[in-house]
């Protein structure tokens, strides 16, 4: 299967390659959303620690930062940082209820979804938004591929904290 790969693709099989494992942590996480209710994400994955609604929301939050990030948009719903990035679970910061927060969640990645796929081999390979072209240029792997597996790997962590919450 591999064998047919020729230095002409490669950029567009390794980029394929990250895209699909983007999108199957993210699958993953919205079937886990999907499959508990409601009161099953209100459960701290620990003693003390953040709650599966804390955690959609997070991640709601984060993906929807992408867009900026990446330079394909504004993002849709800025009102979730405060609760869900720039202050703990805890914080007691007035939050979404969880539907609409489900709504966030699906209405985001479908739209984020959408605009990674139109990116090609070379969109991958240039700057993101939070660094300089000065920086850019003395460090190239701070691009736009980098920020999806970073974002992958952050969805992988979270999901291995959501565990917690199946009995």
């Amino acid at each position: 299967m591999y064998k047919n790969i020729t230095m002409s693709n490669q950029e567009e099989f390794i980029t394929k390659l990250v895209l699909d494992a983007w999108n199957g942590q993210l699958s993953r996480a919205d079937k886990f959303f999907k499959a508990n209710t409601d009161e099953q994400l209100q459960i701290e994955v620990a003693p003390s620690r953040n709650t599966g609604v804390y955690l959609l929301g997070h991640l709601t939050a984060v993906h929807d930062a992408m867009f900026p990030l990446l330079g394909i948009g504004e993002k849709f719903h800025p009102e979730l940082d405060s609760p869900f990035i720039k202050n703990p679970d805890k914080a007691g910061i007035e939050r979404p209820d969880v539907k609409n927060l489900r709504d966030y969640w699906k209405e985001v990645n479908e739209k984020l979804s959408e605009k990674l796929a139109s990116f090609t081999a070379q969109d991958w390979l240039l700057r993101h938004n939070a660094v300089t072209e000065e920086d850019f240029k003395k460090e190239p792997h701070r691009n736009k591929l980098n920020v999806l597996l970073s974002r992958t790997n952050h969805i992988a962590y979270h999901l291995g904290q959501l565990a917690f919450l199946k009995d």
